[in-house]
């Protein structure tokens, strides 16, 4: 099917945050939109605004006349549906063209110069920042995020001159296997999705797979000490980058006054004095990798300064809700024990002499089952830990696995408790807080304008 041609594309799963830039995409493209979400969310009001016709019940009958018409309709559906939803029962059993979002992906990029982020952690944020540097530079682009990007306010950006799409390139379910990237990052390769791949073997070479799929002419930039060996086309280059070597790194490190500033190093230059805008040390890393994205297809060095300068972060990804001198509040999408251990870590060295407090929300029965031991470790490097009960996302209770795991393994010493999500404003009206964070991928971020709220008025 040729997206020029489509008139109408039905999305089964529209509310999730990658979903959503491709509705976003085709209402662009003057598209009808249309399509199902199990829950209403801020994002999916703001799609309805936007033009789309999306409904919260799982019912045929609520799918419109204008969408049933195979010929011209796309569907498009996330993994995270089962194969069993009436919705898209419908539509196989009725002979639509059905796709999931990646391979639509696969199909936008394939005319253009796809330029890909991938890995475990660090994605969201170092795609969101190579797109910022590429769209208010000289050479622009077109964005896919997994994240909204605070300095435009969504998860799409469009350009109508430039050749070049970011992407946030997804692991899950091997998604990422239908893109044909001209460039790609990978960040971080720690075993995940482990429901999916099974083992550790199987998911390194799933990344191993992805590297074969670079065109020629363009180039891999992997992160140095990243566990895999590339399989890359000849004409393909490989590049390393990393905080502090390879052949993309930073230098002079200053941090102080909350602020943080770097001499980024190419191969051939070095950029002195770049101010990261989100000031924390894994954006430094990540500061490194989106730079190097954006170097590469020709992003001035002025421009690498001012777009990292301005630069406004994610949501979600380390995004402070308060920072004075009675409180810090922030809010970070970390659902994977590397993730919070780093997150953990660039907490530490902005408040060394803080007390800190964590929220986290464990995503998923079979996350928790793989790495409970994982992410005891790493939550042991706070000072307290408050654990609310596994967010199931797309999957059934798992005898014997429930969040008290986490609990039983975390060190001795630490101060913490178990509570339901429920119940946490009551938890934190009595306690004295001085940095708290929440961290995990569900629905805590539900409970955050209350947090802060609750925060603000003492």
């Amino acid at each position: 099917m040729d997206i020029d041609t489509i008139k109408s594309v039905y999305f089964i799963g529209a509310g999730g945050i990658g979903m959503s830039a491709l509705v976003r995409f085709f209402l662009s493209k003057e598209k009808k939109v249309a399509g199902y979400d199990r829950t209403p969310s801020e994002l999916t009001e703001k799609l309805i605004e936007e033009g789309a016709d999306i409904h919260y019940k799982e019912d045929v009958d609520l799918i419109p006349d204008s969408f049933r018409s195979k010929e011209e309709t796309l569907v498009v559906y996330t993994p995270a549906i089962p194969q069993d939803h009436q919705e898209l029962k419908f539509f196989v059993e009725n002979g639509f063209e059905i796709h999931k979002r990646s391979q639509v992906l696969g199909m936008i990029t394939r005319s253009a110069k796809g330029l890909c982020v991938a890995g475990t952690h660090g994605k969201t944020t170092t795609s969101t920042m190579a797109a910022h540097l590429l769209h208010q530079s000289h050479i622009d682009c077109t964005a896919f995020l997994g994240g909204i990007s605070k300095n435009y306010g969504t998860n799409l950006i469009l350009s109508d001159k430039s050749e070049f799409i970011v992407i946030e390139a997804d692991e899950f379910d091997r998604s990422f296997h239908w893109l044909s990237p001209y460039m790609s990052v990978i960040t971080a390769t720690d075993p995940d999705h482990l429901d999916i791949y099974g083992t550790k073997e199987a998911y390194l070479e799933s990344f191993r797979k992805y590297t074969t799929l670079i065109q020629p002419g363009g180039c891999l930039i992997i992160r140095k000490g990243v566990t895999l060996k590339p399989e890359v086309q000849d004409g393909v280059k490989v590049y390393t980058y990393s905080k502090d070597e390879g052949d993309f790194h930073a230098e002079n490190i200053r941090i102080g006054n909350g602020e943080i500033f770097i001499d980024f190093v190419t191969p051939t230059e070095t950029i002195r004095d770049v101010q990261l805008g989100v000031p924390v040390t894994i954006n430094i890393e990540n500061g490194v990798a989106a730079m190097a994205l954006a170097w590469l297809n020709g992003v001035t060095a002025k421009e690498i300064k001012d777009g990292m300068a301005s630069f406004r972060g994610v949501d979600r990804r380390f995004d402070f809700k308060i920072k004075n001198d009675k409180v810090v509040f922030l809010s970070d999408y970390a659902h994977h024990p590397a993730e919070i251990k780093q997150s953990v870590i660039s907490i530490r060295e902005l408040y060394r002499d803080k007390k800190i407090t964590a929220i986290f929300q464990p995503h998923l029965y079979t996350r928790t089952r793989d790495f409970y031991k994982e992410f005891a470790e790493s939550l042991s490097l706070l000072d307290e830990v408050i654990l609310v009960d596994i967010y199931p996302a797309r999957e059934q209770p798992i005898p014997g696995v429930s969040s008290q795991l986490i609990y039983d393994n975390l060190r001795p010493g630490i101060e913490k408790m178990v509570c339901r999500k429920e119940d946490i404003l009551d938890v934190l009206k009595d306690k004295k807080i001085e940095v708290l964070i929440t961290l995990g991928a569900g629905d805590i971020d539900n409970y955050v304008p209350e947090i802060q709220k609750l925060l603000n008025n003492r």
